[in-house]
């Protein structure tokens, strides 16, 4: 997020690697809500090496989830991700998980520790965060199959993964 010029994401991950906190940062969440309108698109780098284009996945459910390696819900969150990706795939839904560190190098320590399934998206000069408004970490977006964003979540608590498989099943059945 930008703010004056000021990199928002730069900015907080710088801090909280100078005070020592890297996964002891805990967000809270602040709101799960309905939202509507078609969802920015955005091509970003993928941990696998290949360019990742959001309207490239039209017809499929996304889940959208910004995430940084010092952020504690993060951590939490992402194996529960995985357990809805692997079940919901073959339905037509994907997750993309956009990290948004200034270092991919650090999003790969945290996947070493945390690994997954599903694609791994790199957004180092959060120009795709701006684009979605980012302001919490973890924030997840559910985009349908027609590229409308659909639900919100800011921040991240046990049981929003609960929320996520209604949502997705939802959007599936539609």
């Amino acid at each position: 997020m930008q703010i004056f010029g000021f990199n928002h994401h730069r900015f907080m991950s710088a801090f909280v690697k100078a005070l020592g906190l890297s996964l002891l940062m805990v967000v809270t969440p602040l709101s799960a809500s309905d939202i509507s309108g078609p969802a920015p698109d955005f091509t970003l780098k993928s941990k696998s090496g290949e360019n990742v284009r959001l309207q490239d996945l039209r017809g499929q459910v996304v889940m959208l989830n910004f995430w940084a390696s010092w952020c504690g819900p993060c951590r939490q969150e992402m194996p529960l991700m995985d357990e809805i990706y692997k079940k919901y795939e073959k339905f037509g839904f994907t997750i993309l998980a956009v990290n948004v560190d200034e270092d991919s190098a650090d999003a790969d320590r945290f996947l070493d520790a945390v690994p997954v399934t599903f694609p791994i998206l790199y957004d180092s000069e959060s120009r795709t965060s701006e684009m979605f408004g980012v302001d919490a970490m973890p924030t997840t977006i559910m985009i349908d199959r027609d590229g409308n964003q659909r639900f919100l979540h800011r921040g991240y608590k046990p049981g929003y993964e609960n929320d996520y498989r209604k949502q997705v099943k939802k959007l599936i059945r539609e």
